[in-house]
């Protein structure tokens, strides 16, 4: 018979063998990945603090990043689709979920976010993320882009400075500005358009000239067709307007980015990425200010990179957690973190509210403004965007360099329509689909 202190003995490792696997299964922890684009190294070090910091806040998931080079991106996101090897959540340039919601990239994520955090996101950023109807992606921050100038020198040659998208200059006062300007600058160059950025550049920074003009670059009540609409008698005017600029000498070439730092022009058309260099570069003289209007009043893009849930996160527990992490970085500390470092519009009112940057009477006040007040265009909401901006950023090449505006842009108009019909005008997604 066994002695009542051997049975102890016996069941004391049997309580602790016990006692680890509750430990071990208390302690496993569901992987959930990731992917996002390379960004700039400070962006890649604050979002990978921010997944320490949600892997540490609890036991039940466990965010693994993958970081992807931005210059092939959508590449990639497509080569992981057609083998089935998406992550579970995934970070794009926001006009892109129109295409990966199509192809059944992407869940809706209507049921998944809560109320308190979406009404807290910018109007911008809920109408980029919305297709169909459905919620497919929130993001973290949003884009501005408007007009630096040096205030001294807009003073000197008495020119009004707007305070805002209400009195903007109009086209015709905005020629009258170069002019003068160029009348006081040796070599006539007072126009930074940057025209050192490729790719999606020319579409961000110079559709919103065509919405302001009355046009699109496709006619979005129902998607069909871009004639009439890119290529409208009010439109090519608009862009012949711009042509000119650069015809008459007033565009810096940019044979590199030093245009408005290093004094060769009065006047920066670009986004909110450049605060910080051309705010060292001349102070307190810095001001901002919004595009000219061309007809309708100012315009100004919208957008940035975005945060979805992929259809390769099936299982309920799997969004949950997915929506757990993004809702995380929506938090306004987490926000304030990512934009303190790109420089970017916070994605939420709350984060906007304690941002030194663009909280009223902020530097950059004038971008969220934009954002909030609906003076921005989001990029077609529709799955021939990729062809769409490519498309445009043909025609903006052609015009620049000198071909007739008018041929430019009918032949932009045509590429689209070719691709729609291709596609059948990309039909409505089915009942039910993604979700």
């Amino acid at each position: 018979m066994i002695r009542r202190w051997q049975r102890l003995g016996m069941l004391v490792p049997l309580l602790l063998y016990l006692s680890g696997c509750r430990t071990a299964n208390r302690d496993r922890q569901d992987i959930l990945r990731v992917w996002a684009h390379s960004g700039q190294a400070a962006e890649r070090q604050v979002l990978e603090q921010q997944v320490q910091r949600f892997n540490h806040a609890q036991r039940t998931t466990t965010v693994r990043v993958t970081f992807v080079p931005e210059g092939t991106y959508n590449a990639q996101v497509q080569a992981a689709a057609l083998s089935k090897d998406l992550p579970d959540v995934l970070e794009f340039d926001g006009p892109f979920v129109y295409n990966y919601v199509w192809q059944k990239n992407l869940i809706s994520i209507d049921q998944l976010i809560s109320e308190s955090v979406k009404q807290d996101l910018l109007p911008s950023i809920l109408q980029q993320g919305t297709y169909q109807g459905h919620l497919y992606s929130v993001g973290t921050f949003d884009s501005g882009l408007g007009l630096y100038g040096r205030r001294s020198q807009l003073q000197a040659a008495g020119i009004r400075i707007p305070t805002g998208n209400q009195d903007a200059w109009t086209v015709a006062e905005f020629n009258q500005v170069l002019a003068t300007l160029a009348q006081r600058d040796p070599d006539r160059q007072v126009l930074d358009l940057k025209l050192n950025y490729r790719g999606e550049w020319a579409t961000y920074g110079f559709s919103p000239i065509i919405q302001s003009a009355g046009g699109d670059l496709i006619q979005r009540d129902n998607y069909r067709t871009a004639n009439g609409s890119l290529n409208s008698p009010a439109v090519v005017t608009a862009m012949q307007s711009v042509q000119n600029w650069i015809e008459k000498g007033y565009v810096d070439p940019n044979i590199d980015d030093a245009a408005f730092t290093g004094d060769r022009v009065a006047l920066s058309w670009v986004g909110h990425w450049a605060y910080k260099d051309y705010a060292k570069a001349v102070g307190k003289d810095l001001v901002v200010l919004p595009l000219p209007n061309f007809g309708t009043g100012s315009k100004t893009a919208q957008g940035s990179w975005n945060w979805g849930i992929t259809t390769n996160c099936p299982s309920q527990k799997c969004q949950k957690s997915a929506m757990s992490f993004l809702e995380f970085l929506l938090q306004p500390q987490e926000v304030l973190a990512m934009a303190n470092v790109n420089g970017a519009v916070p994605g939420t009112k709350r984060a906007i509210a304690q941002s030194p940057l663009y909280a009223p009477n902020g530097p950059l006040h004038l971008f969220a403004a934009q954002l909030l007040a609906g003076h921005t265009v989001p990029r077609p909401q529709t799955p021939a965007y990729p062809v769409i901006t490519s498309a445009f950023q043909e025609a903006f090449a052609n015009i620049r360099n000198g071909l007739s505006v008018k041929t430019a842009l009918d032949k932009a108009a045509t590429t689209i329509n070719v691709d729609l019909q291709d596609n059948q005008n990309y039909p409505n997604l089915n009942s039910g689909r993604n979700k």
